[in-house]
């Protein structure tokens, strides 16, 4: 796993399939997705090489179930003590209560897909001992209120977080970025649905937008997302989202 500085106060962890956020305010830290199974020490390792400790993280916020998104979640709240948020839509499957829907694969992703899944881990990961549920509209307490935007299509319970006060915005798997060119996210279960959910983060007017694989943009993010908000995804022959 790669720890890289974006900011100050925004650090990227990278793993085989995916990436997760550590985002930093004085008196504590906030996670946003915690990348696949059995990261949960690495990620409390990384945050302690930064001179924190895991328990500094207050919350983990999940930005859909997909497991390189949730995969740690639950180890590392369990060595943490950080609570567990999700949208209300994809929470049961976070819990695992319930296994969420496939995507609906379009011809192309289907060897993306095949590649990327056999980078990941094999068995379950180990669900959160609870999960708070969010909404659209939700502020959270970090980032100078970080709210949460309801972004359906990747899965039904998608949510990018959006803070307003830095200009940052967390897009989960809405947006990808493949050679450092953002583009719509891949495997889905409705693309027209996250068409129209780029086209909502693209109004925000975020500078900067991490996502869920690829690299961040670090300046001008909401034109680069003005630019690819009606487009479909293309083939790139990279597995650049789940």
């Amino acid at each position: 796993m790669d720890v890289i500085e974006l900011l100050p106060r925004l650090h990227l962890l990278r793993f085989p399939v995916g990436q997760a956020y550590i985002w930093s305010d004085d008196a504590e830290l906030t996670l946003i997705d915690a990348g696949t199974i059995g990261y949960g020490r690495a990620i409390a390792d990384a945050i302690t090489a930064l001179g924190r400790v895991p328990q500094d993280v207050r919350r983990v916020v999940l930005t859909h179930f997909h497991e390189d998104h949730v995969g740690a979640a639950g180890e590392f709240a369990a060595l943490s003590g950080a609570e567990v948020l999700a949208h209300s839509l994809d929470a049961p499957f976070v819990r695992g209560e319930r296994r969420g829907p496939p995507p609906r694969f379009e011809e192309w992703e289907l060897p993306i897909h095949a590649e990327a899944a056999r980078q990941l881990p094999e068995g379950p990961p180990l669900p959160p001992s609870s999960v708070i549920e969010v909404t659209d509209g939700d502020v959270l307490g970090f980032g100078g209120g970080a709210r949460v935007v309801h972004v359906p299509g990747h899965t039904d319970g998608s949510i990018a977080l959006f803070l307003p006060a830095e200009g940052v915005l967390f897009t989960g798997d809405t947006v990808a970025s493949v050679d450092g060119v953002p583009t719509p996210g891949v495997f889905n279960l409705d693309g027209r649905q996250l068409l129209a959910s780029v086209r909502r983060l693209a109004d925000l007017g975020a500078e900067v937008a991490c996502f869920g694989h690829g690299d961040p943009v670090l300046g001008g993010a909401a034109a680069a997302l003005r630019a690819i908000a009606g487009a479909p995804g293309q083939p790139t022959g990279t597995p650049a989202s789940k």
